[in-house]
This record gives C-alpha cells, sequence and structure tokens, in this order.
C-alpha cells in the first residue's frame, strides 16, 4: 500500500493510543472524520494494521521473572510441541528459528520454579534446552516513524 505522511500520521497517533475516538484523532491531525475513517479502513483492508491491542506488564501480575529459552527439537516432534505451546499460561512468544537452535521461547513467570518445570514438560519431547535468564529490557524506539525515515511532520 502505498502510504503518505497523512496516513503515517494516522498510525503514530493510534501507536500512541488505539483508544482513540475517530473525533479525536481528526482534530489531531487536523483531517474530516469521514476521511480519517476512510483512511483507517484502507489501512486495516492492506493489512498495514492488523489488530488494535493492549499492552500488559507481567511485572505488576508478579510474573517478575523472565527467560528466553532455546529448544532443539526434532520436526516429528513439532506438532506435539505447538499442541503443548499454544495455550500455554507462561509463554509470551514462540518463534521457530534457524540456527544454533529450531526455537526460541520467551516465558514470563513468577518462580524458577516455573522455569523449571516448563523446561521438563519440553524435555518430554526429546528436546534440548538452553536457559537464559533477563535481567533487563534495554529500550529500543518502536515508534513508527522509524519506518518512514523520510516523513514530514
Amino acid at each position: 500500500m502505498k502510504m503518505d505522511n497523512t496516513d503515517i500520521k494516522i498510525l503514530m497517533e493510534l501507536q500512541k493510543d488505539s483508544r482513540l475516538s475517530i473525533r479525536e484523532l481528526s482534530k489531531r491531525i487536523n483531517l474530516s472524520p469521514p476521511s480519517v475513517t476512510e483512511r483507517i479502513r484502507k489501512l486495516e483492508d492492506s493489512g498495514v494494521i492488523e489488530g488494535y491491542t493492549i499492552k500488559i506488564n507481567e511485572k505488576a501480575l508478579d510474573m517478575s521473572i523472565q527467560c528466553i529459552i532455546q529448544i532443539d527439537l526434532k520436526n516429528s516432534k513439532f506438532d506435539k510441541f505447538k499442541e503443548f505451546i499454544y495455550n500455554h499460561p507462561r509463554v509470551i512468544f514462540c518463534y521457530r528459528i534457524a540456527g544454533h537452535s529450531c526455537i526460541l521461547v520467551k516465558l514470563s513467570t513468577k518462580s524458577i520454579l516455573e522455569i523449571e518445570k516448563f523446561v521438563d514438560e519440553v524435555s518430554t519431547l526429546d528436546a534440548t534446552t538452553s536457559t537464559n535468564i533477563i535481567f533487563s529490557e534495554v529500550p529500543i524506539n518502536k515508534s513508527v516513524g522509524k519506518f518512514f525515515p523520510f516523513f514530514e511532520d
């Protein structure tokens, strides 16, 4: 989809607060509500906007221990692993990757014992794991604007 500065402004405002009303968004970008509605519809239809979500602070839920687990697993066990991981309550993300390991998982837990239980369960699939505890997150620029270096406000 070809986007102009107005589309980028809409994305930037929605990234800051996806609960903005069309009226408020219209005021912020100086465009009529029907025009804003149409542009958002086009951004959604083209797949640029996939959905609207919330960000949950795991630490506020007492999930203060986070880790990244690298998993090596035989292809024949991958479907069973997907079933296991799909609804696991502590999994934040799971990627199938190429490189030293074949799967990368992030857990957010209340205790080291929960991590141990997860590793033990994965091991029943004849998998090997390597666990890395996360001390802190290094901040990065998550602004939509970084995808559009020539954007002019």
